[in-house]
């Protein structure tokens, strides 16, 4: 599979918390095997597709306590990124997306903290912890 950043892993809050983040949230579902029927990676490193919109908005709608949640909604929220450049609608691909890890980085630690990294670099790398059987 693909791999993703050491601290997109590290919870920014407790499981069940409502103090998450959609982004976040998207990359929890992306690394539990349970949800490859209902969002999975693909294609270029960082891309990922929604493969059951409705489901991720049922399960968005019960981490955040807001069971009117529908993908109508939750799009909008994922545009909300855009400009933010955390992730872009990826052209010509239903329900596809990908993440600018280097801006999440960016956002999450200063570069000041940072050793050189590949993800800045563009380079594309999988995380030994990370491939799994």
């Amino acid at each position: 599979g693909f791999a993703f950043p050491d601290w997109a892993y590290k919870p920014e809050s407790s499981p069940g918390s409502r103090q998450i983040q959609l982004w976040h949230f998207i990359l929890e579902l992306l690394q539990k095997e349970e949800y490859r029927d209902v969002i999975a990676w693909q294609g270029d490193y960082g891309e990922f597709v929604i493969k059951d919109p409705d489901e991720v908005a049922r399960l968005w709608g019960m981490r955040k306590c807001k069971p009117h949640m529908n993908y109508d909604k939750l799009s909008r929220a994922l545009r909300y990124y855009y400009n933010k450049r955390i992730l872009h609608k990826t052209k010509g691909k239903r329900f596809t997306y990908k993440f600018n890890f280097s801006k999440l980085i960016l956002v999450n630690y200063p570069v000041w903290d940072m050793a050189p990294s590949p993800l800045l670099t563009g380079a594309n790398h999988y995380h030994p912890s990370l491939l799994q059987a």
